[in-house]
């Protein structure tokens, strides 16, 4: 049965991430941002009868609608049914505080850690979230909307230079002197940058957009979410510890959308390699096949990469 939710997400490379996790009876296996549960969905079918599903996502909204979706499917009992059947268990948090919840939920070490750090489909298509330029809405970008810094507040308040070095290093964008200028001059003449739209129609009036390219907007939007949410700081400070949550034997996969994150991801299972706290399972990083960037496009710039607890 499909459910609801994957008419607006689809998870991407499903077969590999459970391949590489190895999936089978009994497994305590962490999902670190369920989204809108593709993959949460099969990892917990493959780990039946007597495994358990450790769920994490920093997005309360999706967070909710998903666990209400699988319990729906029948995949979790529903909410009352008592401890003698809860197979899994759901924390609205960052992945950073990942030792943490695995020990609240009593499980010590676990056999397997996913990590999906692309955003949802949910997320891009709801305008009022802000994290498409697509989508006519407030320039929000914040995938737990509890935190207090939008991008607007970030477009708000950053000077010229340090709006041309987060586009530059977090968008790596060549033209963020001209965008970032566009950006300032605006602010200074018309007033604060309110709305994706708005912003999308000031960096095309300096870069122009033909139709054929990525439309210019997408580097700069890239870095101002990568800002809002601390993703790469919050990715490199998990993966240097992440070993010592798993098992003898345990996996960790991990699938990135740019080269930042991938960066990031290489380089802490080398190091971890190196110490002899991990094994590669990807000498190369796995990309989609055609078939599936087909079917969704969305996933043309996926990167997967697997180690192994030593």
């Amino acid at each position: 049965m499909t459910s609801p939710l994957e008419y607006f997400h689809k998870p991407v490379m499903v077969q590999e991430v459970l391949q590489l996790l190895n999936l089978c009876a009994g497994k305590v296996i962490v999902d670190c941002t369920v989204g809108g549960g593709g993959h949460t969905r099969e990892i917990l079918k493959g780990i039946v009868p007597g495994g358990y599903l450790i769920g994490l996502d920093k997005d309360h909204e999706i967070l909710e609608k998903t666990k209400s979706a699988l319990m729906d499917e029948g995949l979790l009992p529903a909410d009352g049914e008592g401890q003698d059947n809860k197979i899994s268990s759901f924390y609205h948090t960052d992945y950073v505080n990942l030792e943490e919840v695995v020990d609240v939920a009593g499980k010590g070490s676990v056999d397997g850690i996913l990590l999906d750090l692309g955003v949802s489909s949910m997320q891009l298509e709801a305008a009022d979230r802000g994290f498409s330029f697509g989508k006519e809405g407030p320039l929000d970008m914040r995938m737990d909307r509890s935190s207090n810094v939008t991008a607007y507040d970030i477009l708000k308040t950053v000077s010229l230079k340090e709006l041309e070095h987060i586009i530059r290093k977090y968008g790596e964008d060549y033209r963020a002197k001209r965008i970032a200028t566009a950006i300032v001059q605006h602010r200074r003449k018309v007033g604060y940058i309110e709305t994706t739209t708005e912003l999308s129609n000031v960096i095309k009036s300096v870069v122009p957009f033909s139709g054929k390219k990525i439309n210019p907007a997408t580097l700069t939007f890239q870095a101002l979410r990568i800002v809002v949410n601390d993703e790469l700081k919050n990715l490199e400070d998990l993966l240097n510890n992440i070993y010592k949550l798993l098992k003898k034997g345990g996996r960790i996969v991990v699938i990135s959308f740019h080269s930042l994150e991938d960066r990031i991801v290489k380089n802490a299972f080398r190091n971890a390699s190196e110490d002899g706290k991990l094994e590669i399972l990807t000498r190369k990083p796995l990309r989609p096949s055609r078939e599936e960037i087909r079917a969704n496009p969305r996933s043309r710039s996926a990167k997967l990469r697997a180690s192994e607890r030593i």
